[in-house]
């Protein structure tokens, strides 16, 4: 039988230090304590071939002074509870949002933003899922903020909140270009009692609002008013009596600087609606109960406007609708909508088709195209089902919105005809 080297080491080594000398019962003692530290030795080797090496001292992963240092003592997060808000809704809390707002514009910035516009850094006001009443317009006590989030909860106007007011007012009275840049309200409901409006962004650019939904604006009100550009809506679901009655669920009140976006919302009953739309995006919105988009002509601009995949619910009346004369027009798309009901679907891409036996046949566009007498191009096919016959045929006319082809013989024949403006 073989015998591996550290038990022979080990055995030979036992032999060795038993053995005792003169006597001596010490020295015999010594050798014990020595064998013991042997066999202690020869265990650990074998420990740490077999990859049983003792856990590392654990590091400490505290912040340094440096990291202390940038962390800063004042909050970013500022809670409206702890101010004394009521999350029942059962006292006015005007004050204590008020209070929230001014304490924000006295914290840290960190550089500027547009021309007098200060970075907070992303500072949020939280609203901690609270239902709290409002009795007068939540407005920065200052311009110049930028960079802030408003979140998480909802906010429901007294019976006594001014009628021409908006629950969240970015507005303010100083003679800068912009006031309010990147501020975000997400997350929030806005009850406007049947008082005012929602939301009111006046001279504020670049502002996001994400999942808020506004309702019961009153039938002469808007829910969301907009009059600056670069924004971003998506899931905002506005909710009031039908467009036709008055209701205003978005109004972009920027003639010829509109650059927003409306994206994935909700049109519930009011509209949206849209002066000299310019560099405007209104995809993947569902309108319901009649609602649709207007384009309101104020120096008859409409340049760079897309009005795509949408889909529109009710009885009667267009889809996309003008007010007033538009003349300069450009890069518009209206298409790829949808109908569920009596609506109008209203385009600026159409396709048509007629039938007959002569040597002229007429597609009218009329119904189908947004802008009156506007047709940009034009093409067509003529299929003939006249035995031997091959006419010759050519596009005679598309104004009015009306193409004409005529051919040089009769035939009895189908016209395809595909327009955009």
């Amino acid at each position: 039988m073989r015998m591996n080297r550290d038990a022979l080491f080990l055995l030979i080594a036992s032999f060795t230090f038993l053995l005792p000398i003169n006597g001596d019962n010490s020295y015999h003692l010594q050798q014990m304590k020595a064998m013991r530290e042997l066999r202690s030795s020869i265990s650990s080797r074998r420990q740490l071939a077999a990859g049983d090496a003792p856990a590392p001292s654990p590091v400490s992963i505290s912040p340094s002074p440096q990291q202390m240092a940038q962390v800063g003592d004042s909050p970013r997060v500022y809670d409206v509870t702890s101010y004394g808000a009521d999350p029942t809704g059962g006292r006015d809390s005007t004050d204590a949002f008020s209070t929230v707002l001014s304490d924000l514009v006295k914290g840290p910035t960190s550089g500027t933003m547009l021309k007098d516009i200060k970075n907070f850094g992303g500072a949020q006001i939280h609203l901690a899922g609270g239902n709290y009443l409002i009795s007068k317009p939540l407005r920065f006590p200052s311009a110049g903020v930028g960079n802030v989030v408003i979140v998480g909860g909802s906010l429901r106007a007294s019976d006594d909140f001014p009628t021409d007011g908006y629950l969240i007012d970015l507005s303010s009275k100083s003679s800068s270009d912009y006031d309010y840049e990147y501020i975000t309200l997400r997350d929030l409901m806005l009850d406007s009692n049947f008082r005012g409006g929602g939301i009111f962004l006046n001279d504020a650019v670049r502002i996001t609002i994400d999942n808020c939904y506004v309702t019961h604006f009153t039938t002469d009100g808007v829910g969301v008013m907009i009059t600056g550009q670069a924004n971003i809506l998506t899931g905002v679901h506005c909710y009031n009596k039908a467009s036709g009655f008055g209701g205003t669920g978005i109004y972009i009140k920027l003639p010829g600087l509109s650059q927003t976006r409306i994206v994935n919302s909700y049109m519930d009953f009011t509209g949206i609606t849209v002066e000299d739309p310019v560099q405007l995006t209104i995809s993947d919105t569902f309108f319901l109960g009649g609602a649709y988009v207007v384009f309101k002509s104020v120096k008859g601009v409409a340049k760079g406007v897309s009005v795509v995949n949408n889909m529109f619910s009710g009885s009667g009346g267009d889809t996309v609708r003008l007010e007033g004369e538009f003349n300069e027009i450009g890069g518009v798309l209206v298409d790829g909508n949808s109908v569920n009901g009596g609506m109008n679907l209203k385009a600026t891409v159409a396709r048509g088709s007629t039938s007959a036996n002569g040597t002229s046949w007429t597609v009218d566009f009329n119904s189908e195209l947004l802008f009156p007498n506007r047709i940009s191009h034009a093409q067509y096919s003529l299929v003939s089902s006249t035995a031997g016959a091959f006419p010759r045929h050519a596009l005679r006319n598309i104004t009015g919105n009306v193409v004409v082809v005529e051919s040089d013989v009769p035939v009895t024949a189908s016209v395809f005809a595909a327009v955009s403006q």
